[in-house]
């Protein structure tokens, strides 16, 4: 991971990388303050360049009317909020979420999304797991699974291409992931 052996240099490389899970994995019973600060601990930070990151997430992703509230009273969408600037304290290169607009409204999944290309245009590596085939849009490349293995990949547009309507018309992502997963079943059957 960025040139460092995850066998050999295992703390050094979760340095440098981002996670958030897809359920809430945050401490409930804490504020939405102290979890940022737990966290930025546990990435490292210390004196002012934790205060200031901590300073920072919670304007970047407003929690500041909720900075005091405990995190497991929060509605989901703040919930989500919060999970992700706890794996964004520390800046790191690499960032995977895991269905990380799984049960946020649209305005919510928006708001995601516009973050998380703010975070690809700083050259962070973003992998992102959905079901959301809409979603899978918003990214540079895609690798479908199904059944644990890689039946496609590639862009978006080479997806649905590769799956194009007789009459020559779009096929949506959605519409590319059947077609995919049928021809798949179809060669497996072969």
């Amino acid at each position: 991971m960025a040139g460092i052996d995850l066998r050999r240099a295992a703390p050094k490389a979760r340095a440098r990388l981002g996670y958030m899970a897809q359920k809430f994995s945050l401490y409930g019973e804490l504020s939405v303050r102290q979890n940022l600060e737990f966290f930025a601990g546990v990435y490292g930070l210390t004196g002012t360049r934790r205060k200031d990151r901590v300073a920072t997430m919670i304007e970047v992703f407003e929690l500041g009317p909720m900075a005091g509230r405990n995190a497991g009273a929060l509605p989901l969408g703040f919930k989500q909020r919060l999970a992700l600037a706890c794996a964004l304290l520390h800046e790191p290169d690499a960032l995977f979420l895991d269905e990380p607009t799984s049960g946020v409204d649209p305005l919510a999944r928006r708001e995601f999304w516009s973050h998380i290309n703010a975070l690809t245009a700083k050259n962070v590596a973003v992998l992102v797991t959905t079901h959301f085939m809409e979603e899978a849009e918003y990214c540079d490349r895609i690798n479908l699974i199904y059944r644990g293995r890689t039946i496609a990949e590639g862009t978006p547009e080479a997806l649905k291409a590769s799956c194009s309507n007789p009459d020559g018309s779009s096929v949506t992502m959605e519409d590319a992931f059947i077609a995919l997963v049928a021809r798949s079943e179809k060669e497996e059957a072969a």
